[in-house]
């Protein structure tokens, strides 16, 4: 059984200077507690207790290509020597857009941000300038960033909470958010497409943009059903409604395209983010001309003296070679659909109501008498303690996974790693 001694010394200490000692909030609730680490390598992480973890969270998703790969270090190592930051552009900086504007099919121009949130935003302002509209419309369960806009419809009460499918009740996620923020967007449950159409039917001359998790990755790791996507873009199209699609995880993880490309469904503006810079602060805001010329033009602002710094760009970069030259995308599907389908087995084995579900490269494990979760309402039917008890049993021998149950594949991750993890599950689930 691992001990966790030296991480609580740690996390003592730095109450002392950081607020509930930790830098993001979604830190505190690893188990035991937070827990510090000392360094990473390729499928591994190993915490200051010297405990060794096969790592499924992979830093929140950032480290598709495994922790510090060599490649993407020496490409970051190189091109720092010319500078850090010039607050001016770069070689490397086109190159990189270049390189995007072959692999996704709305890329047609971008811009560089530091993180998702500041990106959506971004998104957001270019949709109200387009349509000349204010109003966004967004899905319960998605999240789309920590700001006071989209800090809405992520938690509740309760399930009997959120009322009626048709007139939803949202709750804010956290204290300090201003009351006016709520004229800003529409909420309803995901997965409906008669829901939308009816909506949008009735409220369009209010909806600048339509924003959604093409996979719902955040909560459940929910699939679209069949023509849904599709529907929301033909919905958009019919009633001028900027179509935003939020790839900050399904980028590079369905398809070097992104989601885009997967289901064949291409939206006006996207937001990349995380797995492009393998754990630098990199983001981009990508989309077709029409929506991007507004920036290019100087009628929309975007600026960050941060965005595109030498570190940045050289990593995501070398992020992308190596997606490129090592067919990645199509490995951790592979391994994702095994490690899937093994922990199916091992449920059915154990006569448990454990729920798998996902494309392979993420994954959602959870516990429920559903048979498949379709939206936010359904993730609400998990059982939440059954499903701690399985994450903290799991993290005590030594597999790291994400505490809501979404699994990561890095192109680190090897088949040992993949029969390591059922061997600890199955005897997790002696456990339980």
């Amino acid at each position: 059984m691992y001990q966790y001694d030296q991480s609580a010394k740690l996390l003592a200490r730095a109450k002392r200077s950081l607020a509930g000692g930790v830098s993001s909030e979604f830190r505190k609730y690893n188990h035991p507690h937070a827990i510090f680490y000392a360094h990473a390598n390729g499928s591994r992480i190993y915490d200051v207790d010297g405990n060794e973890y096969i790592d499924f969270t992979l830093s929140q998703g950032p480290m598709i290509v495994g922790h510090n790969h060599p490649h993407v270090v020496k490409r970051v190592e190189d091109y720092a020597k010319k500078g850090q930051l010039f607050a001016g552009q770069h070689l490397l900086e086109i190159e990189l857009a270049e390189k995007l504007q072959q692999l996704i099919p709305s890329a047609e121009l971008m811009r560089f941000c530091l993180d998702g949130s500041e990106a959506i935003q971004t998104a957001f302002r270019v949709a109200r300038a387009k349509t000349g509209k204010q109003k966004f419309l967004r899905f319960e369960g998605h999240y789309h960033g920590w700001l006071d806009n989209v800090a809405w419809g992520l938690s509740t009460p309760s399930a009997a909470a959120l009322g009626t499918r048709e007139d939803p009740t949202f709750f804010p996620w956290t204290a300090g958010l201003p009351d006016h923020v709520q004229d800003e967007f529409i909420i309803l449950p995901w997965n409906d497409l008669a829901l939308l159409e009816k909506t949008i039917k009735e409220k369009h001359l209010e909806i600048a943009a339509l924003i959604t998790e093409p996979i719902m990755c955040n909560n459940g790791c929910i699939l679209p059903r069949e023509g849904y996507l599709q529907g929301m873009r033909e919905l958009c199209d019919q009633y001028n409604i900027t179509l935003i699609f939020d790839e900050v995880i399904t980028g590079f993880r369905t398809h070097l395209g992104g989601a885009q490309k997967y289901f064949n469904v291409i939206p006006d503006l996207s937001i990349f983010a995380k797995a492009i810079g393998s754990g630098y602060p990199i983001s981009a805001i990508v989309g077709k001309k029409d929506w991007m010329n507004l920036i290019a033009e100087g009628k929309v602002i975007h600026a960050g003296t941060m965005n595109s710094s030498n570190s940045t760009v050289a990593a995501a970069i070398g992020t992308l070679e190596v997606l490129e030259s090592e067919n990645v995308i199509s490995r951790i599907s592979k391994l994702g659909l095994q490690l899937m389908e093994g922990l199916r087995e091992i449920g059915r084995q154990n006569k448990s109501n454990l729920l798998v579900q996902g494309p392979g490269p993420m994954f959602h494990t959870g516990f429920t008498q559903l048979p498949a979760v379709n939206d936010f309402r359904d993730v609400l039917a998990y059982d939440k303690v059954r499903l701690n008890k399985f994450i903290a049993g799991m993290h005590d021998n030594g597999i790291r996974i994400i505490g809501r149950g979404l699994w990561y594949l890095s192109a680190a991750h090897t088949e040992e790693d993949i029969h390591q993890a059922l061997a600890t599950s199955a005897k997790v689930f002696k456990q339980l």
